[in-house]
């Protein structure tokens, strides 16, 4: 289940808060089984875990600025 597409500022920027909240849940349960075959022992890319850890950061920074925004 584990994508390789690596997602963009830019990308992330175009959608809206909802789908931003939808995007973190998805990458999140992409997460939990990333972490379910590193403690089955059968995990054969590490740096994806890397990668969804990246990915939420970025999604949670653009939420806090959209919110940010729609507060000034």
């Amino acid at each position: 289940m584990a994508t390789t597409n690596k997602l963009t500022a830019k990308d992330l920027r175009e959608k809206d808060e909802a789908a931003l909240k939808e995007e973190i849940l998805n990458i999140r349960k992409e997460q939990f089984n990333l972490r379910m075959q590193q403690g089955a022992g059968e995990m054969s890319k590490p740096h994806l875990f890397k990668n969804a850890r990246r990915d939420i950061a970025r999604a949670k920074t653009i939420l806090a600025e959209k919110k940010q925004a729609g507060k000034a």
